[in-house]
């Protein structure tokens, strides 16, 4: 039995039509769309790629850009299709294109609503990917004559300003490296040496943070030098006083960024997934009443659509019977390409005489 059969006279096979040409070329942009966002996400990765670890997180937007090509074509060879369906002579040279067509099609639906998830499904990798990445920037933060990390004092920086953050987790991140290069720091005080004997590493670790650190909203000057040093500031107490700090720490900043960003393009997914969907079932109510009508020998008369012309389960199992077909014949094949005699026959030597001399034929009577 056929799955949602439907009943189509001329009229509304033509209207059926026209109004899947209007959808297709909506879909067309629905396809520069998916594009664009694509490539807006990989400029966005991109843009702070320096403050990430060198792990494959640009196969989400390499899928988008993908999928909206993609998308652009199938959708113009569709409207195409769709347009030659009104007139009957031009609907006989798509027919033997139109089953390929909508396989074709649903693959791409589904390589869509695959895109959608992943946009979900991308926190993790890219949480690992900031943790990873924020603190080698914060790392090398102090190497402003290094070649090739020079520029990460001023991103790291721009990133604490921009994003109202400080360190990877938070501000005593700064607290566990040196920041400050050694070319900045006056060996002559004494100070400065037992801070740097007192270490093993020998680095110059203290309880201060850069400027950019600082909340340019706190009513009182910026505290960024000796922080959990109560005494070197007037009316001070940091463990109970609300630092004049950012108190977010980077990773969760630019977490909840990218973020909102893959919900927003997810969502815009999964919307152009369900539209492509609903253009996939119209064409093949519009195949399978063509095909039908054909049959009947009039493309002018009623005929009925369908999604499926057997069940759920009846498809399924005639699919799986032919999987199955399409592997035994393929076992067949190797095991005749693994052995080349297969096809020689062979006389066997149980017949032979003594002296291993095969008989002779004893001809019949006459």
């Amino acid at each position: 039995m056929a799955v949602f059969r439907l009943t189509f006279t001329k009229t509304k096979r033509d209207k059926l039509a026209q109004v899947l040409w209007i959808l297709n070329w909506i879909s067309v942009v629905t396809g520069i769309i998916l594009f664009s966002l694509g490539l807006f996400l990989k400029v966005e990765i991109n843009k702070r790629g320096e403050l990430m670890a060198e792990r494959n997180i640009q196969y989400v937007p390499n899928m988008l850009i993908a999928v909206g090509l993609i998308a652009c074509a199938i959708n113009f060879l569709g409207g195409k299709i769709c347009y030659d369906c009104v007139d009957t002579t031009k609907f006989l040279r798509w027919k033997l294109i139109m089953l390929p067509y909508i396989l074709c099609t649903f693959f791409f639906t589904f390589c869509v609503l695959v895109g959608a998830l992943m946009c979900y499904s991308m926190h993790g990798e890219l949480e690992e990917s900031l943790n990873l990445g924020l603190t080698e920037a914060i790392r090398f933060y102090k190497d402003t004559d290094t070649p090739g990390r020079c520029f990460l004092k001023q991103t790291v920086d721009m990133l604490q300003i921009q994003f109202k953050c400080c360190g990877n987790n938070g501000y005593k991140d700064w607290f566990q490296i040196q920041w400050i290069s050694n070319r900045y720091l006056d060996m002559s005080q004494k100070e400065v040496v037992d801070r740097l004997r007192s270490n093993v590493q020998g680095k110059y670790l203290m309880d201060g943070v850069p400027f950019s650190c600082c909340n340019i909203n706190s009513p009182r000057p910026c505290i960024q030098q000796q922080i959990t040093n109560n005494s070197a500031h007037f009316h001070y107490e940091h463990q109970t006083e609300e630092l004049n700090l950012w108190m977010k720490g980077c990773r969760q900043a630019l977490l909840e960024y990218y973020t909102h960003i893959l919900q927003s393009i997810g969502l815009s997914v999964l919307i152009a997934w369900l539209f492509e969907l609903s253009v996939l079932t119209g064409v093949r109510y519009l195949q399978t009443s063509l095909e039908n009508g054909l049959r009947q020998g009039d493309l002018n008369s009623e005929s009925d659509g369908w999604l499926l012309e057997q069940s759920f389960m009846e498809t399924a199992r005639v699919n799986l019977n032919i999987i199955k077909s399409l592997g035994k014949c393929n076992q067949i094949d190797t095991a005749n390409n693994g052995d080349p005699n297969i096809n020689i026959p062979c006389t066997s030597k149980a017949n032979y005489g003594p002296d291993n001399v095969p008989p002779k034929e004893i001809p019949e009577a006459s």
